[in-house]
């Protein structure tokens, strides 16, 4: 996160012998302090590219905040700090077309699949079973990307599910049902790798399944357009790539 006043304040108190390991007391490193809203669903694998990046460019410091796609794009009209968006879906980045600058480029995709209670006790075996009468349900609402391409698969099957819960993510969802406040929920793919065994997951099959993508642009006003759109072309490159496939995410075959 970027320094603040009192964390700056906080460094000016360490001890002497401390201190010169260090470049300079309450000094700027000279460097430039990206600030990147991204979907929270890209939370762990951009943990990795946070550092990644800031090693190959090491006068780059990457500030991350995750969230909702719909809120993070919305925090841009509200005025709020950012140099780069990333976002879920393309409608999310819309939201915010008045702040973005540059052409956005597609950095990954994802999909779909039924997050169920360790186990599957209540043997979810597919998307029809989620109309299943007394079964409690989460997806997210129709105004995000989760809730939008999940709309698409419940058409692709052929399915009308009357949710018990519709929330702001996937992650959201993914939570109540690690929460046992849900016996199942529909959320991204990738997003089972968080789950770890508080969670089981449902395969959707292929041809009802909904291929996600996740644009990314440079906010324009900030002043380091320069440096985001180095950041852009970076996600789309050999390593981040190679990061986005190790945490299951799929890539564009070409570059965006």
């Amino acid at each position: 996160m970027p320094d603040s006043p009192r964390r700056r304040g906080a460094l000016a108190c360490v001890p002497l012998a401390l201190l010169a390991l260090t470049a300079a007391c309450g000094g700027s490193s000279g460097g430039t302090t990206l600030t990147v809203y991204a979907a929270s669903s890209l939370t762990e694998v951009f943990g990795e590219m946070e550092a990644a990046y800031e090693h190959a460019v090491p006068d780059v410091d990457v500030s991350l905040v995750f969230g909702g796609s719909l809120e993070m794009a919305g925090r841009l009209s509200d005025l709020s700090p950012a140099d780069v968006l990333v976002t879920a879906d393309a409608a999310s980045m819309n939201r915010a077309d008045a702040h973005l600058g540059g052409r956005r480029r597609t950095v990954a995709h994802n999909s779909l699949t039924i997050a169920v209670a360790p186990g599957n006790p209540l043997r979810v075996r597919g998307v029809a079973d989620l109309a299943r009468p007394g079964l409690r349900t989460a997806a997210g609402a129709g105004s995000v990307p989760s809730g939008r391409y999940t709309a698409r698969l419940l058409r692709n099957a052929g399915v009308a599910v009357r949710w018990t819960s519709v929330e702001v993510s996937a992650r959201a969802v993914l939570d109540r049902v690690r929460a046992g406040e849900a016996d199942a929920g529909v959320v991204y793919l990738t997003d089972m790798r968080a789950a770890g065994v508080a969670a089981s997951g449902v395969p959707i099959p292929a041809d009802l399944n909904v291929v996600t993508s996740y644009p990314a642009a440079v906010v324009e006003g900030g002043g380091q357009e320069r440096a985001a759109n180095g950041f852009v072309s970076w996600l789309t490159g050999s390593t981040a790539r190679a990061l986005f496939h190790k945490h299951g995410f799929p890539v564009p075959d070409a570059p965006q």
